[in-house]
């Protein structure tokens, strides 16, 4: 009779260890016993199931109690919880239902416990209506529910991979569902910038996204259950998910001797062997190391859990391996889009206050010419002797191997050389001659040999005041969005105006991506003058300063489907060249004439809802499919009838204006315009977005917590109505100064007065949701007697007037 091995839990990590383990050793007495009544399922396809795209419930279960026994010859017990380890006479307490407590011995032990759900002790947290996702039990409860209840409204907490899985199936069953997350941002494992895509790929597929914001309470009510946020806001429901991250499981080694970390984790050597000779780890449970920094680690992947067990039994049966640790490989699909990430992430660089050097680039996922490509978002982090530290994507397609070929060279401890050197497989369908790979490679190799001077957004803008910013994209570009006081200067005509440059000055240039504005580096440095690239481009700070506001498909009466209408494929093209079609086609095309268009640049969706409206054509629809863009446009203007003719038809009579501004003397003419309409006994609306809400601000600084962005808009932008500029003639703030001084002697009110008045006038005062989230504003830092409310709210108050301006 050989060894006697004990395997605590199954899974990943136990299951792979007892197969590995009688592979090695046919002689090995082995047992494994599972708290559950399944050993081995695949626990990753949990929230598919649910969500009906995995079918057959069997197909789950990769492994029976049974098929182990039959084919490996393992002692599997199920429903056997072991409560206790002594670690001196090498035996382990056992509770089963028909048995009851028993000791059972050993000579090796290897412990794959798992992690559990997080349930924070809140009031109202036990009710049935509230579901953890762990195992093959909790799916066949959420399932049953979802099939038996039919619920229509759901709420998932947590932000996290299984939180995000669960809210995108629970709306695939065409359930409302709410994804309420306390952190800033989802999916931790990302840095904000690139998870952003997903947080809007989520938005715009139906599921409501509440960051920021966490849990105080639930609350059964006759209907359902009532979620209580922090916030003071109160979401219904008839579904929860608790999504809030786990913990291992290790209660039961508490006064074991066998050594734990801070969390509970399992501390192991690269042996998987833990302080405890002869007992090893494996899976959620355990913490390691990090396979870049060396550093403490604990990673809950099915990937990772299955090698650990296989190098444990290698160990136990005496083979001499080792676990180099964790690199957090990882990938997501949230609704068509894939997110990927490897390694270390930027946020973790910056807290462990490591050096490093980062690049972000949008290549396409596979040569342009061919139909169907579509930009990855890939960033890369290194050092500067170019060792890779890690990496991240998104993307609609082609997301997943490009992480995983910069997650095998990090394995080989390779460099960004090295990812130049790869020779990977190249057809025009699958990628470009110069794969995605490759030219993440050469953009880091281009800032190691000082032949690229890369910056970004954060240090632009701690250092504002500074530098001259230059956009070098194409004047339509330009007019569509760029970031407040750059100039513009189109890349191809940046040689014949150099002279308009200081060369004592600092130059930060920035393109759409950052491609061209590597080129204007290269230009600007070669002349004498100090430049830096914005990495990553317009696209990477645009999300936080234009973050889109999420609004249902624009329709028309005129059903312009059934209209004759020629179509453009700009799929493949990056920004700009989609909006460069679509003028070339619509400059051939005639008044009334439509133009079906499809991109598969994701910013096509808002780049051409703005460039219909400056240059006043009709945008009839746009919508997202697979990842592709379909815009329909109508050359010419549309036909709006004139506010006598709406209020002779509607009679209705209310005015709403959308203070966009804030200029003083634009700030004063929407005050006196408001006040005078209220004084007609009108219902008057003041929606504020955008620089308008510095109107609202407090003049003295009110203390909340900020992240660097926000806290950087906030120095920026005035505080409050009296440090606002004249739109003309400011002469650095004497004009408003000159202006506040005419009126007062001409006993015209000022702008606090009105203010006032308009407020005791029964005026109005909306802030912008989505724009203080983006300017980083929070409602302490307005002042009294302002109402919270979104796009919706405003679009409501404009459909019952007759007068809407903006300003």
């Amino acid at each position: 009779m050989g060894k006697k091995v004990l395997i605590v839990g199954g899974v990943a990590g136990g299951a792979s260890a007892a197969a590995r383990l009688r592979r090695l050793d046919e002689e090995a007495e082995i047992i494994l016993f599972e708290r559950d009544e399944y050993i081995s399922y695949a626990n990753c396809g949990l929230p598919y199931y649910i969500g009906g795209t995995i079918a057959d419930r069997e197909k789950l279960l990769v492994q029976t109690p049974q098929a182990m026994k039959d084919r490996f010859g393992i002692d599997v017990r199920t429903h056997s919880e072991v409560i206790s380890v002594d670690i001196n006479n090498k035996t382990v307490r056992v509770k089963n239902p028909e048995r009851g407590e028993y000791e059972e011995a050993f000579d090796s032990l290897i412990l794959s416990p798992g992690a559990k759900a997080l349930r924070p002790d809140i009031p109202g947290i036990n009710s049935p209506f509230i579901h953890t996702l762990r195992n093959v039990g909790d799916t066949d409860r959420i399932k049953a529910w979802v099939d038996e209840k039919k619920p229509l409204r759901a709420v998932v907490i947590g932000g996290g991979f299984v939180g995000v899985e669960m809210a995108e199936n629970l709306k695939e069953r065409g359930i409302k569902t709410t994804l309420v997350e306390a952190a800033p941002h989802i999916l931790a494992p990302f840095d904000d910038d690139m998870v952003l895509a997903a947080e809007q790929e989520l938005e715009q597929n139906g599921v409501r996204l509440i960051l920021k914001d966490g849990i105080t309470a639930f609350h059964e009510i006759e209907t359902g259950i009532e979620v209580h946020l922090k916030s003071g806001n109160t979401l219904s429901a008839d579904l929860v998910i608790l999504a809030m991250g786990v913990r291992p499981d290790t209660s039961f080694l508490l006064s074991s001797g066998i050594e734990l970390g801070e969390r509970g984790h399992i501390l192991v050597n690269d042996h998987m062997e833990t302080s405890v000779k002869d007992i090893y780890a494996v899976g959620d449970a355990i913490q390691g190391k990090d396979f870049v920094t060396g550093k403490k680690s604990a990673v809950a992947l099915a990937g990772p859990a299955n090698k650990q067990g296989r190098i444990a039994a290698d160990n136990v049966a005496g083979l001499s391996s080792r676990y180099d640790g964790f690199l957090g490989t990882s990938i997501i699909k949230v609704f068509h889009l894939t997110a990927a990430r490897t390694g270390v992430s930027e946020r973790t660089l910056k807290a462990d206050g490591m050096d490093y050097n980062m690049v972000h680039i949008y290549p396409m996922s596979h040569a342009s010419y061919y139909p169907g490509g579509h930009n990855i978002s890939l960033k890369l982090m290194f050092d500067r002797n170019g060792k890779i530290l890690g990496a991240q994507a998104s993307g609609y397609d082609g997301v997943d191997k490009r992480i995983d070929v910069i997650s095998t060279v990090i394995s080989m401890k390779g460099t960004v050389e090295d990812l130049t050197r790869l020779d990977l497989s190249y057809a025009p369908p699958y990628s470009s001659a110069k794969d995605p790979v490759n030219m993440a490679g050469y953009a880091a190799e281009n800032v190691l040999r000082n032949l690229s001077h890369i910056t970004t957004w954060d240090k632009v803008l701690e250092n504002r005041e500074e530098i001259l910013l230059l956009d070098v994209r194409e004047e339509v570009e330009y007019s569509l969005g760029h970031v407040e006081g750059s100039i513009n200067i189109p890349l191809n005509t940046l040689r014949s105006r150099l002279s308009e440059l200081k060369k004592d000055q600092k130059i930060v240039v920035y393109c759409q991506v950052g491609q061209r504005g590597y080129l204007a580096d290269r230009i600007l440095t070669q002349h004498g003058f100090q430049a830096e690239n914005v990495t990553g481009g317009y696209k990477r700070i645009k999300d936080y300063l234009h973050k889109e506001e999420i609004e249902p498909a624009i329709s028309n009466a005129n059903e312009p489907g059934k209209e004759t209408a020629k179509t453009l494929d700009a799929t493949g093209l990056c920004c700009p060249g989609p909006l460069l079609r679509v003028k070339q086609a619509m400059d051939q095309q005639k008044e009334g004439e439509i133009l079906n268009v499809t991109a598969s640049d994701p910013g096509f969706y808002e780049d051409v809802n703005a460039w219909c409206k400056s240059t006043e054509n009709q945008l009839l629809n746009r919508s997202r499919e697979n990842g592709n863009v379909t815009a329909v446009i109508r050359k010419g203007k549309s036909v709006i009838p004139s506010p006598k003719e709406s209020v002779e038809e509607n009679g209705k009579n209310n005015k709403t204006m959308v203070v966009f501004s804030g200029d003083l003397d634009k700030a004063i003419a929407s005050f006196i315009i408001a006040n005078g309409a209220a004084s007609m006994g009108r219902k008057v609306t003041m929606f504020f977005t955008f620089w308008g809400l510095n109107i609202l601000r407090k003049p003295k600084k009110v203390r909340v917590k900020k992240g660097l962005m926000d806290s950087m808009f906030g120095i920026m932008m005035p505080r409050g109505s009296k440090k606002l500029k004249l739109s003309q003639m400011n002469y650095m703030g004497m004009g408003a100064q000159m202006i506040r001084s005419v009126m007062k002697n001409k006993n015209v009110d000022s702008l606090e007065s009105l203010i006032e008045a308009a407020i005791s006038n029964g005026v109005e005062l909306v802030a912008c949701q989505m724009s203080m989230d983006v300017m980083g504003l929070k409602k302490e830092e307005l002042i009294d007697g302002i109402k919270i409310g979104g796009v919706g709210y405003y679009l409501g108050e404009a459909e019952e007037s007759n007068v809407n301006l903006f300003i």
